[in-house]
């Protein structure tokens, strides 16, 4: 067996679950995945197979090991994929909105991990036969910039950088209403809705999330942000920014619940990714602009405001940029 990562317990972690612990401890990967790999006696505690249900004790030693590779059942795609960068270890994809990233309950086809077998075969296998290569994931209706792994070192490496918060992420988001202050801090728990089970919430017990937000430009009605989450719960941005009244417009989900501005999806684009090369060290920075379906009611917007009778362009709060993400320059 091959190890994949090696854990301690610290004191304030102590008597939770070792399948939850794993849970919080290994974010990009799944609870039920996990508790396949305890059961399967691919989790050690202090040098012993325990079960899932086993409270965790501070200071003790959790190793998890990587099963042996299984035969992948999706059928790779001739999907064309914008490929913004690859090498021997990695690449970074900048994802469409409407695809789904990888296979599951009616998505058996047209996702991003069939499209990727298809361009490369081979990606690593960290995440069980449905996830290969998949370090972290965007919603389906989310464009922007994915880092994909084609081995297991690379896998592990660039999932430690995330969760030591050391990637690089930034989004662009249209809002509803006038957001103030111009920058911020948002940190609310996050877990799944006590009612709604499909969706998530600010919720007393939910696990710690950070997102940091900063107006780029302000429309009657609407605002746009630059979003970077410093943590990586499911739909946090979305979540984050509902919570603070402002939900992302076209966000059914969170928001109101019809479309609007012409959009089928939410206005959220991941457009910066940066993180350290697992081979070279190198720190990597990408951008890629908004998609031309965002760009448009960007430029919608801007046109009521410049065509509103005795209107004038709303002020920007001062230092922040007023121009679109696609016309920002490289950092």
């Amino acid at each position: 067996m091959i190890l994949a990562c090696r854990l301690q317990v610290e004191e304030e972690e102590a008597g939770v679950r070792l399948d939850v612990y794993l849970a919080r401890n290994l974010p990009e990967n799944s609870r039920s995945y996990l508790q396949r790999l305890i059961n399967e006696g691919y989790v050690q505690v202090g040098g012993r197979k325990v079960k899932p249900s086993y409270k965790v004790k501070p200071g003790e030693e959790i190793l998890v090991f990587l099963p042996p590779a299984e035969t992948l059942e999706v059928e790779p795609e001739p999907i064309p994929l914008e490929i913004i960068y690859e090498d021997e270890d990695l690449l970074v994809v900048n994802k469409p909105r409407g695809m789904v990233v990888h296979p599951g309950a009616g998505h058996k086809r047209g996702t991003l991990v069939n499209a990727l077998l298809y361009h490369c075969r081979s990606l690593s296998g960290i995440n069980g036969v449905l996830r290969p290569g998949i370090v972290h994931r965007l919603d389906k209706d989310t464009s922007g910039l994915l880092m994909v792994a084609k081995n297991d070192a690379a896998h592990l490496s660039l999932s430690a950088q995330l969760k030591e918060r050391r990637v690089l992420k930034e989004y662009w988001a249209l809002v509803y209403g006038e957001v103030k202050p111009a920058q911020g801090r948002i940190e609310a728990p996050i877990g799944r809705h006590p009612r709604y089970r499909q969706k998530m919430a600010v919720v007393a017990g939910g696990r710690p999330a950070v997102t940091h937000y900063e107006v780029v430009e302000y429309f009657p009605g609407y605002t746009l942000l630059r979003v970077r989450p410093e943590t990586g719960r499911t739909h946090q941005i979305r979540v984050h920014l509902h919570y603070l009244g402002h939900p992302i417009v076209g966000d059914l989900k969170y928001g109101p619940a019809r479309p609007h501005l012409g959009l089928e999806g939410q206005f959220l684009h991941a457009g910066v990714l940066g993180f350290t090369h697992p081979r070279t060290g190198e720190f990597l920075r990408f951008e890629a602009p908004l998609p031309p379906e965002l760009e448009r009611v960007l430029a919608e917007l801007r046109a009521r405001q410049a065509g509103r009778p005795g209107s004038q362009p709303l002020q920007q709060e001062e230092g922040v940029a007023a121009q679109p993400p696609s016309q920002r320059g490289q950092g």
